[in-house]
């Protein structure tokens, strides 16, 4: 709910009102992002929608809009602690690209980190890091600040929605 609300929201609303409400989006039929599987596990999240959704992204002035094209959003991910390393950050954003990409994305954004050869502790990277977007086949676009690149992938127009019965969640609300 980080990039839903006005910050004076989320921050009133922290912990179990934050829940809550995002259990209220999902039970009013929107499905916010993806989620990885392994072995029938739950191992990972990634939250995906229209831009517009994210009201503190376009607040953010250094993730500020970079030109008037209608573009999905990846805002934030998480990867099991147990499960980090093993290129499920990738998946997601992948999944998540092609999640929305099959309901009419011809644009997919990502903010992630960017620290250069340092290792990035994963309390820091939940945006994601710059090399698993371009492992899900981004490019930069443009850079807000040395640390925070924003990164595009592009879609055909003629993209044919998921065929009914795919386990991709239907677009959020």
């Amino acid at each position: 709910m980080h990039w839903r609300l006005p910050r004076a929201v989320f921050e009133r609303q922290k912990g179990a009102k934050n829940r809550a409400a995002m259990r209220r989006l999902v039970g009013e039929g929107a499905e916010p992002g993806v989620l990885a599987y392994l072995r029938g596990e739950p191992v990972g999240w990634c939250a995906v929608a229209p831009r517009e959704q994210y009201v503190r992204l376009e607040r953010a002035r250094v993730l500020r809009r970079i030109d008037g094209a209608a573009v999905w959003s990846i805002v934030c991910l998480f990867v099991a602690a147990n499960r980090r390393r093993q290129g499920i950050s990738v998946g997601l954003i992948d999944g998540a690209a092609e999640f929305a990409a099959a309901r009419g994305a011809t644009i997919v954004e990502g903010y992630p980190v960017d620290a250069g050869t340092r290792e990035m502790p994963p309390v820091f990277a939940w945006t994601g890091t710059a090399a698993a977007f371009l492992g899900a086949g981004f490019t930069e676009a443009a850079r807000g600040s040395p640390a925070r690149p924003i990164m595009r992938r592009h879609f055909a127009r003629e993209r044919v929605a998921a065929p009914r019965g795919h386990r991709s969640p239907q677009p959020p609300r």
